[in-house]
């Protein structure tokens, strides 16, 4: 018989009664031997431990085709390195060369907000991203990795990136395919430290163990990790041949060439006059600065005629702030943040709702593919088109979301506000006394311009969008050999089937 009254019994009747869904998650332990220790360089800090990382580095360890560690005599990598830090001496455009932030490595098609002078970069070694290198950050955000293509090939980039080179070609793909899976990002940030700001390094990956699958079935996963970058390098050509067009037909010099006027050029400092009627009721010096007067004569000379962003969109959608209820991915729907739109393959970790947001995403929040995003805080204008496999995903809001008329106009209006010109016009939207940003309202005025040339308008309007499927089918093949990596550490039959062919 069941004595009620002890406080054991009692207790575990409160705990049943407990509704944990709006609670912290529960505390997490475990026994580390010290062994383990020893064999983790005496690191004492619990992630270097935790329980994720031992079910993932389990999944590795039994795999049916074995193990390796990363970068080991008989492991996949050949090097990896970072450049030193150096100094660096930013100049103009015109006067140096473009250089890349970490935080822009993931990005589709990443443009320069900065130049550097060759004095500062010609003297170093790594700097330059070379062919055949995986390509991974170290510092804040670590974990997050790309590879070297023609997108990035030859351009600069911080020393807060580590390039990694291997043994054989093949390898690149395939250990970029394993650490893009939940096991691989798992075992990667497990080797994380620092206090306030996370770091990797490169003798990290001397502890991350990876399946050590047959050649042919490498292979098959690199190429078609390969064949997703070649078909973004591709899509990034049709949108910059679809700006070139546009530069033709409104024969626009580089913005940088445009010579800007000031008003009183006997002093040093930069001052300009604005006419009363051209206020429009903004008395902040930056709307009213010589470059966007500039710009928009530029645009309207060769136009046939100018609209607004207004004119040429069904809706003109920016979110309200609220509360935000997440779920797990199952039961949620994906939700971007400002920075995630100006990646393929977002590695999103927050859902939404769908019963408690119901309405919202329908209203404000969804979006599908061909809309055309404007980060509107932080980092303002990065522009993107939505692809297909974004259809039904949310965005927050820190995005305005802009419905074209139709889609014979959503690529023509992408590839303005992504030019320099249409950049200029977007920025010069911001307000803001402690974070800058813009809203539907400014953005509904901003003027488009109409080309005289009707056909080469469709011209550049179906390049964007086959720009835009393509980019789609970039991400089914990185799913793909994301899945056939998956099946390597789920041991399903499916990887040993491969291995056969």
């Amino acid at each position: 018989m069941v004595d009620r009254s002890n406080l054991a019994y009692k207790f575990q009747e409160v705990e049943k009664k407990i509704d944990y869904t709006y609670l912290p998650e529960q505390l997490k332990y475990t026994s580390v031997s010290l062994s383990e220790v020893f064999s983790n360089k005496l690191r004492l800090e619990a992630n270097a431990f935790n329980l994720e990382s031992k079910v993932a580095k389990e999944k590795v360890v039994n795999n049916k085709y074995g193990f390796v560690n990363l970068w080991s005599k008989g492991g996949l990598v050949e090097n990896a390195f970072y450049p030193g830090r150096f100094k660096r001496i930013y100049v103009s455009k015109s006067e140096g060369k473009e250089f890349f932030l970490p935080s822009q490595m993931t990005e589709i098609k990443p443009k320069a907000t900065k130049y550097i002078s060759p004095k500062t970069y010609k003297s170093l070694d790594g700097v330059e991203i070379v062919k055949n290198n995986l390509l991974m950050s170290r510092s804040g955000t670590i974990g997050k990795c790309t590879i070297s293509s023609k997108t990035n090939v030859g351009k600069l980039y911080s020393d807060d990136i580590i390039r990694v080179s291997f043994k054989n070609e093949y390898d690149l793909g395939y250990t970029y395919a394993f650490l893009q899976t939940n096991v691989g990002q798992i075992i990667l940030q497990t080797n994380n430290y620092g206090a306030v700001v996370k770091h990797i390094e490169p003798e990290h990956l001397q502890s991350i163990i990876i399946p050590n699958a047959p050649e042919n079935l490498k292979k098959e996963i690199h190429e078609l990790v390969v064949e997703s970058y070649e078909l973004r390098d591709e899509s990034n050509d049709f949108i910059d041949e679809a700006e070139k067009i546009l530069y033709e037909e409104l024969q626009l010099k580089p913005i940088e060439e445009l010579e800007v006027e000031y008003f009183d050029d006997s002093v040093d400092l930069r001052n300009y006059s604005t006419k009363l009627s051209e206020l429009r009721f903004r008395l902040d010096g930056s709307y009213h600065i010589p470059i966007v007067q500039m710009v928009e004569q530029e645009i309207k000379r060769h136009a046939k005629d100018i609209s607004t962003i207004d004119q040429l969109s069904k809706n003109i959608i920016l979110a309200g702030v609220f509360k935000r209820t997440y779920v797990d991915k199952e039961n949620g729907v994906p939700f971007l943040g400002g920075r995630d739109i100006t990646q393929l393959n977002p590695q999103v970790e927050k859902f939404l709702s769908k019963t408690v947001h119901s309405s919202r995403i329908k209203k404000e929040l969804e979006v599908f593919e061909n809309y055309v995003l404007i980060s509107d805080r932080g980092t303002i204008g990065k522009v993107q088109i939505v692809p297909k496999h974004w259809n039904g995903w949310a965005v927050s809001q820190n995005v305005i979301k802009v419905i074209a008329n139709s889609n014979d106009l959503a690529g023509y209006l992408f590839c303005f506000l992504n030019s320099d010109y249409g950049q200029v016009l977007i920025k010069r939207e911001t307000y803001g006394s402690v974070v800058d940003m813009i809203d539907d309202k400014n953005v509904d005025g901003i003027h488009i311009p109409v080309l005289k040339n009707q056909q080469k308008q469709k011209e550049i309007n179906e390049l964007v969008l086959k720009a835009n499927e393509l980019r789609y089918k970039a991400h089914l093949k990185e799913q793909e050999a994301i899945k056939k990596m998956e099946e390597i550490l789920e041991n399903k039959s499916g990887a040993l089937q491969v291995q056969k062919c």
